[in-house]
Parts: structure tokens; sequence; C-alpha cells
């Protein structure tokens, strides 16, 4: 059984290692020094960020999710969790709370466009360049029941 709940700082060292995990099956495109330097900065933030946590009975952290407002800005699942539906349920949290979801996906990672395409999610823009003016294209999304209001 999957439940949500907040973050707590206590929680810091298992979202690094999911995000590391997480990167590692999914990221192959960046380069060994941007990786590091995203590593740096988000060790530097991720343990004491409000985060949505998706756990096991055992309280047991599987995924998680960062919301700002109606932007999700980040979701990633450790590996072993992928396809059971823990991604799955924090969109949709995250949907309950902002039918107006939007999101940024490397292009690179196909997987996930994929994901939120299944999600619902459509296509409205691109970047040649992520937020912190890395060469990696994003695709920018807006979660389809927006567009039907």
């Amino acid at each position: 059984m999957i439940c949500l709940r907040r973050s707590t700082p206590k929680d810091g060292l298992r979202v690094m290692a999911i995000w590391r995990s997480a990167v590692d099956a999914t990221h192959d495109f960046l380069r060994l020094d941007d990786r590091a330097a995203i590593e740096a900065e988000l060790a530097a933030f991720l343990p004491t960020a409000p985060l949505w946590l998706a756990v096991d009975a055992n309280d047991h952290v599987l995924a998680f999710m960062l919301l700002d407002g109606r932007k999700m800005e980040a979701l990633f699942v450790a590996p072993e969790a992928r396809g059971t539906g823990v991604g799955k349920a924090l969109v949709q949290h995250a949907l309950r709370m902002h039918a107006d979801l939007t999101t940024d996906v490397n292009a690179q990672n196909q997987q996930a466009v994929g994901f939120y395409e299944r999600m619902g999610f459509e296509r409205t823009g691109h970047s040649e360049m992520d937020a912190q003016g890395r060469p990696y294209p994003l695709i920018h999304l807006r979660h389809a029941a927006r567009s039907q209001n």
C-alpha cells in the first residue's frame, strides 16, 4: 500500500539516494561535471525542501515530488519502485491540489516524456537550455484539464 506524506529533515539521505539512483537510471545524457554540480546544489536544498513523499507500509520512501505552487519542480522515483504506481499517485495528488499543474521535463528523458503524456499532460513549448542555463533542452508541459476549462 502506498501512502503519501510530507517530508521531514530525517528523510534527506533517502531523498538524495533516490535522486542519485533515478538520475543514474534515466539521465545518461548528463555530462559528469554537470551531474556533480546539480547533485551539490540539490544536496544543499532537498533535505529541507517541502517535499511530498510516496512511502510503503513500513514508511520506506519510494519517490518524492516538489511542488512550487501549481508547478511540479521535481518528481523522482526509486528505480526499484518504477512501474508500481508511486509516480502516478504523486502526480494525481498534485492534480487534486492544482488542476492547472505544469512541469518541465528533459527532452532527452523519453521515458519521463511518455509518462507525463500518459498522465494527461500536453506540450506547451520548449527551451534549449535548462533553468540553470545548461545545454539540456526542456519540454514545457501543462495538464490537459487546464485547456478544457
